[in-house]
């Protein structure tokens, strides 16, 4: 009797992926990263700014979709689900960068969001790398820097929408937030980008 052929991962659709992947497919798990981790990358380095750091929690971000990968629930797309997870691993790190920032000039008061903000500003001046260059070419430097002087929450709504092209109802899905708090949320960061723009060019 002939062997079986062997199931090609490449064309199954994400569900059935993931059924093997939770059985113990170690190849089902390796195309599963396949095929995300250059937008999951993406999404990241663009709330980061910093490739070496975007990668790094890229990987975290997939350790933690293999150990969690029982918890995944069919109803929701998988991208979802992966974006949900990496958005929270990059935001976990903005704010140790800020705790961390704060720590070292020796401010004993809390977070404030324009701390938060004048971090992310920080991260975003670093010496661009080929694939910032990249990048900002496609929608602008001005933009880009932009981006990345807004609070975590709202730049993770932005790039969802304007960059993934997601919906309102998948953002609100992918970081477990009210539809009403999303489209707030956009709201603000299309304005603080426009008057960001305006002094851009003033």
């Amino acid at each position: 009797m002939a062997p079986s052929p062997a199931l090609d991962l490449r064309n199954l659709p994400d569900a059935d992926l993931v059924s093997l992947a939770q059985e113990g497919r170690e190849a089902a798990y390796r195309e599963l990263i396949r095929r995300y981790e250059r937008p999951v990358f993406s999404l990241i380095y663009r709330m980061v700014r910093d490739r070496e750091t975007a990668e790094d929690l890229a990987q975290d971000s997939f350790i933690k979709v293999l150990n969690h990968i029982d918890r995944y629930r069919p109803e929701f797309k998988l991208s979802s689900w992966l974006f949900k997870i990496a958005n929270n691993v990059a935001i976990d790190h903005l704010r140790r960068r800020q705790i961390e920032t704060i720590s070292m000039d020796g401010s004993p008061h809390a977070s404030t969001a324009a701390e938060i903000e004048a971090t992310q500003i920080e991260i975003a001046a670093q010496q661009e790398t080929a694939l910032e260059e990249m990048e900002a070419k496609e929608i602008g430097s001005a933009i880009e820097r932009a981006i990345a002087s807004l609070r975590p929450e709202y730049r993770s709504c932005i790039m969802l929408r304007h960059v993934e092209g997601r919906s309102y109802e998948e953002i609100a899905a992918t970081l477990d937030l009210p539809l009403g708090t999303v489209k707030t949320y956009i709201h603000r960061a299309r304005h603080q980008l426009r008057e960001a723009l305006e002094d851009t060019r003033a």
